[in-house]
């Protein structure tokens, strides 16, 4: 019986691939879940298992480039018992440790499918970053086999059985919501039991399957292989630290080109590759990874689905700067976190929000939902890119307590240990530009919201005062809001009631 594999479907708008290498020979025996070959579709690489035990017989080569469902190999499985080798590796591999049998794990019989779990809001789809454990090895219930990284944040994978993980995605892969990321294998006892015999029997034999070679051996995960190409490192300079000696993402990214032998002979090496020649045009691209061509479907999306405008004004910041430079030290030596203008305008918004509700509200369907609290999303620069974490019930905090909050949120996010919860449910979004030297923007709503209010830099600037013309420190606001819920009115009487509190702050003190 022939048993016929077939390119699978491996992600959202992906027509093709093309098979990058063969790991296994035509004529070659090979087991169940054992990696074939390497396939390259235009968003990650990934591996393509085999779907049963027998002998191989490859129908397309490598470069070769196929559509989803199309014919890659066949695997005949009559061949298991018609080779006396190979044979003995599926059928007769128990024998083995015949005299820890009685101690041998026990499958259950039962084979867990793990899929992509829900992981927030407006979330489609997700990529596999890293797995944490390799294929073959043993888990236990509530273990951290992988890490996913989604649009909003990057979280872990949990197991949801003990007993023997199957890869079935790779690094790199892109899954939908629910698609199928791994299988277990369920045990009711650990493999751990048999090695001990085993290794007693015959401790000269427990060194060899850590020196034994495999098509594995120097060869670089997807998510590695990505990062060498970047620096521009050759994977035979990295020496793997993964399963049979396999190049992880950890050794990519602390590999280092060996520049040191160029840097002894520097007159002819430098001079046609590193010196930039005026006039010359050369190019360099990149592969956009998933992540930021998921943020692009969704800005676009946003600019698409929605009437969005933006309304601006000014402000003079001076009255909140002589108020943080007189209590300042104060504050932080009372609370043990600085003041900033982060808190500021966060009271301000707050009850700007509960002045005009519709500046606070969003679209669902045909109805509107309008909050009556509020939570405020925090643009905060991280690693990975811009992600959104959430102030909940910022109206009902203090100064203190939303410094506090800021820094909280904002050192997860640069440790990339922000939560999915952390980074859902806001209700309006605060994005400050001018720590990166902008002095003016319109920025994008973060959907399903209906608005965000942009900060940019404080500038000094000459301004008429009571017909005197008075260096003020000066910045610009800018509101995009969405006008199919929030009319003229609504926006600008919002933007100039921010300006009003924040120009006098003790207004923030007396709610007025």
């Amino acid at each position: 019986m022939s048993k016929e594999i077939k390119v699978p479907t491996v992600g959202e708008s992906i027509t093709e691939v093309t098979v990058g290498q063969w790991f296994k020979q035509d004529g070659d025996h090979v087991e169940m879940d054992e990696v074939l070959c390497e396939l390259e579709s235009d968003k990650a690489t990934f591996e393509l298992p085999a779907e049963a035990s027998g002998i191989l017989r490859i129908v397309a080569q490598e470069g070769d480039t196929l559509e989803i469902g199309a014919l890659i190999c066949s695997i005949d499985e009559s061949g298991v018992d018609t080779e006396p080798a190979p044979s003995s590796t599926p059928t007769e591999k128990a024998p083995a440790p015949v005299e820890a049998k009685a101690e041998a794990p026990k499958p259950s019989g039962e084979i867990k499918e793990m899929v992509v779990p829900t992981v927030g809001e407006s979330i489609t789809e997700v990529t596999l970053a890293n797995w944490l454990k390799s294929d073959g090895d043993y888990i236990e219930l509530d273990e951290i086999i992988a890490e996913v990284d989604s649009d909003k944040a990057t979280f872990e994978l949990p197991a949801e059985a003990n007993g023997i993980l199957r890869h079935v995605a790779q690094e790199g892969d892109t899954l939908e919501i629910g698609g199928l990321i791994c299988k277990i294998e369920v045990m009711d006892t650990a493999p751990e039991q048999v090695s001990e015999p085993a290794s007693s029997a015959e401790p000269a034999s427990a060194p060899a399957p850590e020196n034994k070679e495999s098509y594995a051996t120097g060869h670089a995960s997807p998510a590695a292989a990505k990062i060498l190409a970047e620096k521009g490192i050759s994977a035979d300079a990295v020496k793997g630290t993964g399963v049979d000696g396999r190049i992880t993402k950890e050794d990519a990214q602390a590999a280092q080109k060996p520049a040191a032998p160029k840097a002894s002979a520097p007159a002819p090496a430098p001079t046609p590759e590193a010196i930039h020649v005026p006039g010359s045009r050369n190019e360099r691209r990149e592969r956009m990874s998933s992540l930021r061509k998921t943020v692009s479907r969704r800005l676009v999306s946003v600019k698409n689905e929605t009437a969005m405008l933006t309304t601006f004004n000014e402000v003079n910041m001076k009255p909140i700067m002589d108020l943080r430079k007189k209590f300042k030290e104060q504050f932080k030596e009372k609370h043990g976190v600085g003041l900033g203008f982060m808190s500021f305008f966060t009271k301000a918004v707050c009850v700007a929000l509960q002045e005009w509700p519709a500046v606070n509200a969003k679209i669902d369907g045909n109805e509107m939902v309008f909050n009556d609290y509020c939570d405020i999303s925090i643009a905060v620069s991280a690693p990975k890119g811009l992600v959104v974490p959430v102030i909940r019930n910022a109206e009902s905090m203090t100064f203190d307590q939303i410094e506090k909050e800021v820094v909280r949120l904002a050192t997860k996010a640069r440790d990339n240990k922000l939560t999915i919860e952390e980074m859902t449910g806001g209700t309006f979004t605060l994005t400050n530009g001018g720590i990166f030297g902008s002095m003016m923007s319109t920025p994008i709503i973060n959907a399903p919201q209906s608005a965000i209010l942009g900060m940019h830099n404080i500038v000094q600037r000459p301004m008429a005062v009571d017909g005197e013309v008075v260096i003020l420190p000066m910045m610009y606001i800018a509101l995009s809001y969405d006008h199919r819920i929030i009319d003229g009115r609504e926006s600008v009487s919002f933007l100039v009631r921010v300006k009003e509190l924040l120009e006098d702050p003790t207004r923030l003190l007396f709610g007025v």
